[in-house]
C-alpha cells in the first residue's frame, strides 16, 4: 500500500509544470477581466444608471444636432438687419428721386418765367428805343410841315432854301445819333461787300477799279451795312 502511494506522488519536475500552469491560466484570466467588460456588463450598466448617462451628456447625434441648430438659428437676425437696412435705404432714395423731380420743375418753370420776362424786357427796349428815334423824328416832320405853311412862304427864295437846309440837317442829325452812318465811297476802291456797281466808263483822272461817280450813297448802321452805295466803276483809261 506504501510502494502504491509512493509510485503515485508527482515528481517535483511535475509540480513545477503545475504551478506554472496554474500561473499561466491566471494571468490569462486577468488579461480578459482588464481588457473590456462584456455587452451584457455595459447594457446592464446603461439600464441601471439612465439619469447619470442623461446628465454627463447627450449622445454624439445629439451634440451634432445642436450646434447645427444653434447654427441656423443665429443668422436670422443678421438677415433681418439687412433687409431692414436695404428697406431704408430704398424709401432714402425714393424721397431723394421725388426731391430731385420736384427741384428740376421748379428750375424748369423758373427759367420759362425768366425767358419770357428776358424777351418781354427787350421787346420793350426795342420799342423804347423806337419812340425816342420817332419822337425827334416827329419835330424834323413839324419843321416841315411850318415851312410849307402858307403864312411862313416867303417871297425869298434864299430864306426858304435856308431854312430846308437847317431842317436837312436836324435830320441827318439824329439819323448820325441813332448809329446811322452814310457811305460816300467815291475814288475809293470798289468793294463788292459794300459797293453794287451800275456800270464802268472811262476815266483819265480815276485808276481802274476805283469808283468814279457815287449814283446813290449807301447806309451802314455800327458795323452792319443796311444798304449798299449804288456806283459807277472805272475801267481805266
Amino acid at each position: 500500500m506504501a510502494e502504491d502511494l509512493n509510485e503515485q506522488e508527482p515528481t517535483a519536475e511535475e509540480k513545477a509544470k503545475f504551478e506554472a500552469d496554474v500561473l499561466k491560466a491566471a494571468e490569462d484570466a486577468m488579461k480578459m477581466d482588464g481588457s473590456a467588460s462584456s455587452p451584457t456588463e455595459n447594457k446592464a450598466d446603461a439600464e441601471r444608471h439612465p439619469e447619470e448617462q442623461g446628465d454627463e451628456g447627450s449622445s454624439p447625434d445629439a451634440a451634432a444636432e445642436q450646434p447645427a441648430d444653434a447654427a441656423s438659428e443665429q443668422p436670422a437676425e443678421p438677415a433681418a438687419d439687412a433687409s431692414t437696412n436695404s428697406a431704408t435705404e430704398t424709401v432714402a432714395l425714393k424721397a431723394a428721386l421725388a426731391d430731385a423731380n420736384d427741384r428740376n420743375l421748379r428750375l424748369m418753370a423758373e427759367f420759362d418765367n425768366y425767358r419770357r420776362r428776358t424777351a418781354k424786357e427787350q421787346l420793350e427796349l426795342i420799342e423804347t428805343a423806337n419812340g425816342k428815334l420817332l419822337e425827334k423824328l416827329s419835330e424834323v416832320q413839324d419843321n416841315f410841315e411850318r415851312a410849307f405853311a402858307s403864312e411862313n412862304k416867303a417871297q425869298d427864295l434864299e430864306a426858304f432854301e435856308k431854312g430846308m437846309q437847317m431842317i436837312y440837317n436836324q435830320f441827318a442829325k439824329i439819323l448820325t445819333d441813332a448809329g446811322l452812318e452814310q457811305i460816300d465811297p467815291t475814288g475809293a476802291e470798289f468793294d463788292p461787300n459794300m459797293h453794287e456797281a451800275l456800270m464802268q466808263q472811262p476815266s483819265e483822272t480815276v485808276p481802274e477799279g476805283h469808283v468814279v461817280t457815287v449814283f446813290q450813297k449807301g447806309y451802314k448802321l455800327k458795323n452792319k451795312i443796311l444798304k449798299t452805295a449804288k456806283v459807277i466803276v472805272s475801267s481805266g483809261k
